[in-house]
């Protein structure tokens, strides 16, 4: 059994507060990781409540790789000299996303005597219940519950000003290359897709044909998850005008931001979740470039027979594993981008896009009307 942790004392300096609250606004925290996309979804979503809010950085130790479900409502899991401080006054809503912070928003919640409601984003391998309401997407699995809400696309939302900002810094760099301007976003690995350098190139082969019988040029940029080998073989491969960005830590020159205004149409890698809402945010065509992800058995015949089923006792029991935390699915990307091409916003790569009419998202309108009702609610 790991024992309780007592209250204690976390050390570091909040984070600076966000606006100051008026009498009768919730007091909320933001609960950061080291998730670059779960963290832009949190902030994202704690900017659309219109709430002031504090964000808290956590970090983890080695009791993270435990189980929640063992973990529970401690805080043992938390490497505390390096986290934010955690002590009264405690939050009347806690945003937290994804396993690591599941534990520490359940301890808070305890702290708070039950007054913390508690937002889960994308996935919690905790059993549900203990969260007021979790916030998913298709690709989780997760069941249907009252207390989950499912939407179509990540709650990614870039600023328009900043978004402006980027393509005034990059117009003149960009201007001499033939329109139309095709941004090509590459991700890399996940735990349920490998880039290696085969398929990397012929993601470039395939985009510089693409480019080519458009006229136009591409606009290449790669991702912290992108291998080494994989960007190498990439920029080889295009043989078409292009501008080629390798990414690199703490870069102040990322045309990412730029890209996203400046481009006609967009090239996005499966893997990324976020790099494809984020393109579809523009309101310009995106193509999803796909390849065999490392659990693709797990979604189709022939493989992974207890993932696979959709209904009976199998799928009961399966709703219950997930429900209660003891098990993750590989991830189904397949009904994530089902859900987009059903939207009209994006097509496969290679293939011609459907004539479909396009229905913009309303995932943040709807995630902020259900915690707002949420923290209207009666105890």
């Amino acid at each position: 059994m790991i024992a309780a942790a007592k209250p204690i004392d976390l050390g570091a300096a909040d984070a600076a507060r966000v606006g100051t609250r008026s009498a009768g606004e919730p007091r909320v925290w933001v609960l950061l990781g080291k998730g670059a996309g779960g963290n832009a979804q949190m902030i994202a979503l704690a900017d659309a409540l219109g709430w002031p809010y504090e964000t808290k950085h956590v970090e983890y130790n080695a009791f993270n790789l435990c189980p929640n479900l063992l973990l529970g409502s401690r805080s043992i899991s938390l490497r505390r000299a390096r986290c934010s401080s955690l002590r009264p006054p405690w939050p009347d809503l806690v945003i937290g996303a994804s396993r690591r912070s599941a534990p520490i928003a359940r301890w808070i919640k305890k702290r708070s005597a039950g007054k913390s409601r508690l937002v889960h984003l994308l996935h919690a391998q905790a059993p549900l219940h203990h969260f007021d309401l979790i916030i998913t997407l298709p690709q989780y699995r997760l069941p249907d519950r009252p207390n989950v809400l499912h939407l179509a696309g990540p709650l990614n939302r870039i600023d328009p000003r900043r978004l402006e900002q980027a393509a005034a810094r990059w117009a003149a760099r960009l201007r001499d290359l033939p329109r139309p301007l095709i941004a090509l976003l590459v991700g890399g690995n996940s735990s349920s897709y490998t880039l290696d350098a085969v398929t990397a190139c012929r993601l470039g082969r395939q985009a510089s044909d693409h480019a080519r019988k458009a006229g136009g040029a591409l606009l290449i940029t790669t991702s912290p998850r992108t291998p080494q080998e994989a960007v190498q073989e990439l920029f080889e491969a295009v043989d078409c005008p292009a501008y080629r960005h390798a990414w690199r830590a703490q870069d102040p020159d990322n045309p990412y931001l730029g890209f996203l205004q400046l481009a006609d149409c967009f090239i996005v890698t499966a893997d990324s979740a976020s790099l494809v809402i984020e393109a579809c945010g523009t309101g310009k065509p995106v193509a999803v470039f796909d390849w065999r992800s490392r659990h693709r058995r797990d979604h189709h015949a022939g493989g992974g027979r207890l993932l696979s089923v959709q209904r009976g006792w199998r799928r009961k029991v399966f709703n219950r594993l997930v429900y209660w935390g003891l098990i993750k699915p590989a991830r189904d990307f397949t009904a994530y981008y089902r859900v987009l091409e059903e939207h009209g916003l994006i097509s496969a790569f290679g293939q011609e896009r459907m004539s479909r009419a396009r229905r913009p998202l309303d995932d943040m309108e709807r995630a902020v009307a259900r915690i707002r009702e949420l923290m209207s609610a009666e105890r």
